[in-house]
């Protein structure tokens, strides 16, 4: 046998040998590369569908509290019979409705068990009586048991059979200053279109669905699977989330990831992640606790389907083809036209994995290696350009959010989450200084008839047109700011009693007298207090809140401070 043909017998053997090692380590190494790869998305997608949901429903939940801490709502409950105090409560319930997502609410009172509700349409518009609740209709039990656990908030999937309506439900517990509870209030939001919108939204080989936390199944694309009602439902009842699972191993998998969350106590942003078998198919399940709600997120990735090992054969036939070429080349010729440039290049990727793009100049090979190490370059050089750019622009991009995430769209006053910040910041201050600042809650009189007699679009007009008086009216470093609908909240600092007066004063004259001169008939009651170091948020919020109440009792276009004693109209 010639040495030529030796040395490629020798070589298709070690072709052969170092093939047939190759596949059995790229077998065993895409497994695990799959798997990593699986986790990391796991929990990737576990944290976007948690925040997805969260996103839908935060606002919501926030809107039913603050209709449950409604003065209106809560003196009416107290005292359900009084039809005046109905009358401003179900002018309230209806203010509410307009904001909510679905335009819907619900109010249930705990003294003569009666259950109100309106929907989008306006379809039960002063008949929003609908039913009494019964203690002994199991359709009802939901309401008694939230009382008896006396939960403050709760989401609850059910059909409503009075209403012929599947819903979402929000429940807020009312409750008065005692503590003592009063009834409920909440919205629900219509169940199919949230299941598109949040579980069902078509993501081959990914499934997501939400359990309570104790299982049982809230939102699921396959309706037949929820657990309705679960609130009133024996544990052994239930539809868990291991019925989706055959393998006892792999319900018992998923059951302990849940537990394993409770016991750590819905740490934030803790996720728990396990491969288990559904219809045949390896899946890794990723699961997540979401303190807000009370519920678990669990996301289902079937892997074939994502990352299918099929997709890292070429890599394979690289390899091979490489090592075909490496073995029919020379050593010094290896060692000069490949290994060195390889050595250098890999060397110069390990810099740019740690973030270091200034590689230095590679040596070129007349070859593709050296073409290689030369694209390379031009990558690093585009890339270290590209990340630096996109650094610039998330940082003016996250700036400008922030910023926006805190301006009122319509008014360009702050919103909510603005005068809230302010608040805090201010409370901090007052009590790290020792000193105070005045609140002002303003309500433009008879907002919703304007609505209504004049249409939306005046309405928001004339919402654009107080914020301009209201801002000229104050000193430059004051703030202001729409706390929702036709509310607005002053912040005064430095403030005394004194200035407080003369500035609520100020501010309801300039805006009577514009409201006058555009020949619209627009005034606003403010309600005011001087907060001391000793004040909290929510003490500050309730003290201005009872003022405007007051202020509005009092015949409206009126200023009440704190002390109860109504400043002159004149």
């Amino acid at each position: 046998m010639s040495l030529n043909a030796r040395i490629l017998t020798l070589a298709t053997t070690l072709l052969v040998v170092a093939a047939a090692a190759s596949w059995l380590a790229y077998r065993a190494l895409s497994q695990d590369i799959i798997e990593r790869w699986g986790q990391q998305v796991a929990e990737i997608q576990v944290r976007y569908d948690s925040a997805r949901l969260l996103q839908s429903l935060e606002r919501e939940i926030g809107l039913a509290r603050q209709m449950a801490d409604s003065v209106a709502i809560q003196q009416w409950a107290a005292t359900p019979d009084n039809p005046a105090l109905k009358t401003a409560a179900i002018r309230q319930m209806e203010s509410f409705r307009s904001n909510f997502r679905d335009n819907t609410y619900f109010v249930a009172l705990r003294k003569n068990r009666q259950y109100y509700f309106n929907n989008a349409n306006n379809e039960f518009g002063g008949q929003q009586l609908r039913y009494q609740l019964d203690p002994n209709d199991p359709d009802d039990a939901w309401f008694f048991r939230l009382i008896e656990e006396g939960r403050d908030f709760h989401l609850n999937v059910n059909p409503d059979e009075e209403l012929r309506v599947t819903k979402l439900w929000i429940d807020v517990l009312v409750r008065d200053d005692s503590g003592q509870i009063l009834g409920m209030v909440g919205t629900g939001l219509e169940l199919d279109r949230f299941l598109q919108d949040i579980v069902d939204i078509g993501q081959k080989g990914i499934t997501t669905l939400f359990v309570d936390f104790n299982g049982a199944i809230q939102l699921y694309r396959d309706r037949n699977y929820i657990d309705f009602a679960s609130i009133i439902k024996p544990e052994g009842q239930k539809n868990t989330v291991d019925l989706l699972f055959e393998a006892p191993e792999d319900q018992q998998k998923v059951l302990g990831m849940l537990q394993m969350l409770k016991n750590r106590g819905g740490d934030s942003g803790a996720v728990a992640s396990s491969f288990v078998t559904i219809d045949g198919h390896r899946h890794l399940a990723g699961v997540a606790y979401l303190p807000a709600i009370g519920w678990f997120e669990i996301t289902l990735l079937d892997l074939d389907t994502l990352l299918p090992v099929s997709y890292l054969w070429p890599l394979v036939a690289v390899f091979l083809a490489a090592l075909l070429v490496s073995l029919l080349l020379f050593h010094g010729l290896v060692r000069r036209w490949v290994l060195t440039p390889i050595v250098a290049l890999e060397r110069a990727v390990k810099q740019v994995r740690e973030g270091n793009f200034r590689t230095g100049n590679l040596p070129k090979p007349d070859n593709e290696i050296g073409r290689l190490s030369g694209h390379f370059e031009d990558m690093a050089s585009t890339l270290q350009a590209s990340t630096e750019d996109l650094q610039a622009q998330v940082a003016s991009r996250t700036e400008e959010l922030h910023r926006l995430a805190r301006i009122d769209a319509l008014t360009g006053l702050g919103n909510r989450r603005a005068l809230d910040e302010a608040l805090a910041t201010e409370i901090e201050r007052a009590y790290r200084q020792g000193s105070g600042f005045g609140v002002l809650w303003m309500d433009v009189d008879h907002f919703k008839a304007i609505n209504d007699e004049r249409g939306h679009q005046t309405g928001d007009a004339i919402l654009c047109d107080v914020a301009h008086w209201l801002r000229a009216c104050l000193r430059p470093y004051d703030i202001a700011g729409r706390w929702g609908g036709d509310e607005f909240l002053v912040i005064l600092s430095p403030c005394d009693a004194l200035t407080l007066e003369h500035t609520a004063q100020r501010v309801r004259v300039n805006i009577e007298q514009q409201g006058r001169a555009m020949a619209l008939p627009v005034t606003v009651s403010i309600g005011g207090y001087q907060a001391s170091a000793e004040d909290t948020l929510d003490g500050v919020l309730k003290r201005a809140d009872q003022a405007l109440y007051r202020a509005k009792q009092q015949g409206r276009n009126q200023v009440m401070i704190d002390s109860g004693e109504a400043l002159s109209t004149e």
